[in-house]
C-alpha cells in the first residue's frame, strides 16, 4: 500500500504496488459489513462480474477474497478524476468530449453486457477520465441475468436521477436498463440536467448536441425495448471524428495531476 485513494459506503479503496511492479487499486470492505453473510454474496458477485468484464473500457481484476478478514479486491489502478469529480470543477463539457465519452462508454458496455451482465449504477461517479479514454468501474450492484437475485424484491438498487423507469416500478432488469443510465450519463456530461437545487430531475434534450439529441432521445424510452443497444450506439456516432485532443485543457490537467500525484505516491 503506497496511498489512500478515498473511502465510500462500502469500504477504503488504497493505491498498491504488486511485486511485479504493477499500480493497482486495492478495495477494503468495512468490518461491519463483511459480517454480514449476505454482503458478502453480494460482493463475491461483484469480483465474479468484474472478473468476466475485464477489457480495455473497465478495470481488470487483480486478486480478490471475498471470504477475507476483511474481504479485499484488486485491480488495475486506472488513473485520473471521475467523470463527477470533472463535472463538478468545470460544469458541461464540449461537444467533442461528449461524443468521445459516448462512444467509450458503450463500448465498455457491449463488453458488460456480452458477459451476459446488467450494471445497474451507470453514472458519473462510476467513469473515470482516463488518458486513454473513458473507463467504466464499480460492479458492486451489477447482476447476471442467469444469476439468483440476492437483493429483496422491494428495495430498489440503483442511484436517484440515473435510475430508469423499471427500476422504479420493480419491472424486469435489462441491458436496456443500462442504456437508459448511459442517457442520462450524456445528459449530465453535456449539461442538459437541471441544478440539483431547481426541484425538477427531467433533461432538457434540447441543450444537447445536434448529433446527439435523437440517440439520446431513444435511449431515455420509457419502453426497454425501443432503446438502442450499446452496438447500435458505437456504429453511429463512430463516424463522427474530430481533430485534436478530445479532453478540453483544464481537464487534461486533472488527467496529468492524478497520473503525477501517483508517481510521487510511489
Amino acid at each position: 500500500m503506497t496511498a489512500r485513494l478515498g473511502q465510500g459506503g462500502m469500504g477504503t479503496v488504497y493505491l498498491g504496488r504488486s511485486p511485479g511492479e504493477r499500480l493497482v487499486a486495492v478495495k477494503v470492505i468495512q468490518r461491519e459489513l463483511a459480517a454480514d453473510p449476505t454482503f458478502r454474496k453480494r460482493f463475491g458477485r461483484e469480483i465474479e462480474a468484474a472478473r468476466r468484464v475485464g477489457g480495455f473500457h473497465t478495470a481488470s481484476v487483480v486478486a480478490a477474497d471475498p471470504q477475507g478478514d476483511p474481504p479485499w479486491l484488486v485491480t488495475d489502478y486506472i488513473p485520473g478524476p471521475s467523470l463527477h469529480h470533472v463535472l463538478g470543477q468545470h460544469g458541461a463539457l464540449p461537444v467533442k468530449t461528449v461524443h468521445t465519452l459516448a462512444v467509450g462508454i458503450a463500448e465498455a458496455l457491449e463488453g458488460i453486457h456480452a458477459c451476459g451482465i446488467v450494471h445497474r449504477d451507470l453514472k458519473p461517479s462510476n467513469i473515470i477520465i482516463s488518458d486513454t479514454g473513458p473507463r467504466v468501474i464499480d460492479f458492486g450492484i451489477a447482476r447476471a441475468l442467469d444469476s439468483t437475485r440476492i437483493t429483496r424484491a422491494d428495495h430498489v438498487i440503483g442511484t436517484q436521477g440515473f435510475l430508469a423507469p423499471e427500476q422504479l416500478t420493480g419491472a424486469p432488469v435489462s441491458f436496456a436498463t443500462d442504456v437508459y443510465t448511459f442517457g442520462m450519463v450524456l445528459c449530465h456530461a453535456a449539461g442538459a440536467v437541471p441544478a440539483a437545487d431547481s426541484g425538477s430531475s427531467e433533461p432538457d434534450l434540447g441543450l444537447l448536441p445536434s448529433t446527439l439529441s435523437g440517440l439520446v432521445t431513444r435511449c431515455l424510452d420509457h419502453a426497454p425495448e425501443r432503446r438502442p443497444t450499446p452496438t447500435e450506439v458505437v456504429e453511429e456516432l463512430s463516424g463522427i471524428r474530430s481533430s485534436g485532443d478530445w479532453l478540453p485543457p483544464a481537464v487534461r490537467t486533472m488527467v496529468e495531476l492524478h497520473t503525477a500525484s501517483t508517481v510521487a505516491a510511489d
